[in-house]
């Protein structure tokens, strides 16, 4: 179960929790990209090929695609907790405790902007939440991230929320298993662990805390589903490893079903997967792993750092890979012991004869520490995506 913190203000807040609902969004206005390219792909024209007819440029694709893998991550039951950013007179801290009503995200009615005015923002991508243990006072950023009197190693910091902090721009960060379950006990220990009674609330902000109330919407709205894999088909011969991401947090939480991808990660289950994070920060540099999953294999956790490449393999992959293990040797892994199995998908191309040296100095290198790599190709075809997992 992964615990999700949505960056809301004091305005956004009362909405969420009158409509009982979390979101993100950018100045965009509209996701028409997702839904132009959805003709079947082997009944596309020479011409439709060759032309974006959505008119959208590669950054700012890229970055509503960012958006949209963040949200594709949610599960059924993840917990979500609201960070409420500090304002005049309010602190701001962490609210909770929220779960998951559906997996994944949709796209917001963008035609009459639905709640548009209430909140101020175009808040596209959606999921709806319900009450779990709700507290009336949330954890200031100092309690939370910069108490230190407990902490006996730098490992046991919080540092997915700090890293968040640091890079900002990010309205939607998972939080580890082990950093989820001491920022839950901070929330109820601030509150006497007494929760709120009742199933509908709203925010004060005249005094900062989160209180019941005796009404009840009721109303629900209604979203469009998307699948990615058509427009990562139109954009195939371009520049397209955003797409792959977000198709891949799809497969695994069950939207989008390939079975090839789970066989080659060698997951019998979704339900295996205890953990799904993306795009997560390993440091305080840019460094970050585009796909950490963690797995229940028998009695064993199996962390897997994931990389992903929209070309094919290069000697450079496994270097990169290399200090994803040495951070998560010190940050992770005293904290939640696992075996870690790395994994580099790269695109199925012509390899380069050195790549069998390259692994086998990976492997080497990492012998009674890790896993030797798994490296999986894939290839693009009208149907789908297949996923191989290559023997070097």
């Amino acid at each position: 179960m992964t615990t999700h913190v949505f960056v809301v203000d004091k305005t956004t807040i009362a909405q969420h929790l009158k409509y009982m609902f979390v979101g993100t969004g950018s100045s965009e206005n509209s996701v028409s990209f997702i839904f132009d390219s959805c003709q079947e792909p082997n009944t596309r024209s020479k011409a439709e090929e060759s032309s974006d007819f959505s008119n959208i440029t590669v950054g700012r694709e890229k970055k509503l695609l960012a958006m949209m893998a963040d949200g594709c991550r949610l599960r059924k039951g993840d917990y979500i907790i609201f960070y409420l950013q500090q304002s005049s007179g309010i602190e701001g801290g962490f609210y909770g405790l929220f779960k998951a009503e559906m997996d994944g995200i949709y796209i917001a009615d963008d035609a009459n902007y639905y709640m548009h005015e209430k909140l101020g923002k175009p808040l596209l991508f959606r999921s709806l939440i319900s009450p779990v243990e709700v507290y009336a006072k949330g954890v200031t950023e100092w309690e939370a991230l910069d108490e230190i009197k407990s902490i006996t190693a730098p490992y046991g910091m919080q540092w997915s929320l700090i890293y968040r902090k640091l890079k900002g721009n990010r309205g939607n960060t998972m939080i580890t298993l082990y950093e989820s379950e001491k920022l839950i006990y901070l929330i109820q220990k601030k509150n006497n662990f007494n929760q709120l009674k009742g199933k509908n609330f709203t925010y004060n902000e005249n005094n900062g805390l989160i209180e019941t109330t005796s009404i009840s919407t009721g109303i629900k709205e209604a979203g469009r589903s998307f699948d990615v894999f058509n427009r990562l088909y139109y954009k195939r011969n371009l520049s397209f490893e955003a797409h792959l991401q977000l198709y891949i947090m799809q497969c695994l939480i069950g939207k989008t079903k390939n079975l090839s991808l789970l066989r080659s990660l060698g997951i019998n289950s979704l339900e295996d997967i205890e953990w799904i994070g993306n795009e997560v920060s390993c440091g305080v540099g840019m460094q970050r792993i585009d796909i950490l999953l963690s797995v229940k294999r028998n009695k064993d956790n199996v962390l897997m750092p994931i990389e992903l490449k929209s070309v094919a393999a290069e000697k450079n992959n496994s270097k990169q890979i290399y200090r994803y293990i040495e951070w998560l040797e010190q940050y992770y892994i005293p904290n939640k012991p696992s075996i870690i199995q790395p994994v580099l998908i790269c695109y199925q191309k012509n390899r380069k004869a050195d790549l069998k040296e390259m692994f086998n100095d990976f492997n080497i290198a990492g012998e009674n520490r890790y896993k030797p790599l798994n490296f999986i190709s894939f290839k693009i075809e009208d149907t789908g995506i297949i996923f191989n997992q290559e023997v070097y």
